[in-house]
């Protein structure tokens, strides 16, 4: 599955390049490939290249969400340019249950304005029942603070919040996964 990001948060069009991530699987988990505008700011977070990384949102990001609309349980996994991470599974909105998940497999390369990620996301850190998606980016700082998405909402809000679940939009995760999202520890 191809996707790209093309809108600001509220819906309007962004004047940059768009931000592309495709979805596919393999036995050990989704894979996420991005390959996003590489705009350096905020600069480096720090922290080591593939760890988790706290409050990785204040920076320069992509992050995907899947969601079991049904439990209110969905997986958060944000990207960063130079290389961390941030997974975490919520039990209701804005209700985390764990965070600093490791990634086995989360690669990044930044080539001039441009930067490409590959992850993969083990089944067993998805909720039971996937049925919404979600992406968003985020970059800039101060008054050009950057918030897009995938699905923007749809009604007028003050300030951006990727947690408004209702803008999710339907999707199902890959037949190979069957099964394997039962094997999942940390939901317990």
């Amino acid at each position: 599955m191809d996707l790209h990001i093309s809108t600001h948060w509220k819906g309007n069009k962004f004047d940059h390049d768009l931000i592309h991530f495709s979805l596919g699987n393999e036995e050990s988990g989704l894979v996420v490939n991005i390959n996003a505008p590489f705009f350096n700011d905020p600069k480096n977070p720090g922290g080591n290249r593939g760890k988790p990384f706290d409050e990785l949102w204040e920076f320069e990001v992509v992050e995907l969400f899947f969601l079991d609309d049904q439990k209110e349980e969905y997986l958060e996994a944000e990207f960063c340019p130079h290389g961390q991470h941030q997974v975490l599974v919520l039990k209701g909105c804005r209700k985390p249950w764990k965070l600093n998940l490791e990634l086995k497999d989360f690669e990044s390369r930044i080539e001039g304005n441009s930067w490409t990620g590959k992850a993969i996301l083990p089944w067993g850190y998805f909720p039971e029942n996937v049925n919404k998606l979600n992406a968003f980016a985020i970059h800039g700082s101060g008054e050009k603070r950057a918030y897009e998405a995938l699905y923007p909402a749809t009604e007028p809000h003050e300030n951006p919040d990727f947690h408004r679940l209702q803008y999710f939009q339907p999707y199902k995760l890959p037949e190979i996964s069957v099964g394997k999202t039962r094997d999942r520890k940390i939901w317990e």
